[in-house]
């Protein structure tokens, strides 16, 4: 668990770093042992005839952003991958349209009884997931999203608890 000090700190050094005119409003900026991810909001696009047109504009921008930035955003990464010993991920929001570039696909190995390896395998025989690894993160996806207030709830308090050990007596 990452303290909410040390994504403050993230926070805040991302905010100073990034160019003014890639931030319509603050970056979403998301942190975990392994990665840093900056979503960057640029400002949505003036409305299409339809909602095709609208949606296929701002993904349009999304695409100009990437190619646009790519040096300065990779210059950006070394320095805070330097800083904070994690990889960064890029991303971009404009209106309702958010895409991540590349990013971090971290392995976790677990160990699961029949029963789950069943349920994987369900999901990939179905068509809903390419491989078990695949039916995994869609089951956790899944769970997040039926879930959110009580991961955040729990995410809170985790970190509470590790602001409490930091402040505590030291050896």
């Amino acid at each position: 668990m990452i303290s909410e000090e040390a994504t403050e700190r993230v926070r805040g050094w991302f905010s100073g770093r990034l160019p003014q005119d890639w931030q319509d409003s603050p970056a979403e900026i998301t942190v975990d042992r392994d990665e840093i991810v900056v979503v960057v909001s640029l400002p949505d696009v003036e409305g299409g005839a339809s909602e095709a047109e609208t949606a296929e504009a701002r993904a349009g921008r999304a695409s100009a952003f990437r190619e646009d930035t790519r040096e300065q955003r990779m210059a950006i990464a070394r320095e805070a991958q330097h800083r904070y010993e994690r990889t960064v991920s890029w991303g971009v929001r404009i209106g309702d349209h958010r895409q991540l570039f590349t990013h971090l696909a971290a392995p976790t190995m677990t160990r699961l009884r029949q029963p789950q390896r069943q349920v994987l395998d369900t999901l990939v025989d179905a068509g809903v997931a390419r491989s078990r690894s695949d039916a995994l993160g869609w089951c956790v996806r899944l769970v997040a999203q039926h879930e959110d207030d009580w991961l955040t709830e729990l995410r809170s308090a985790m970190s509470r608890v590790a602001d409490v050990r930091t402040q505590g007596p030291h050896a």
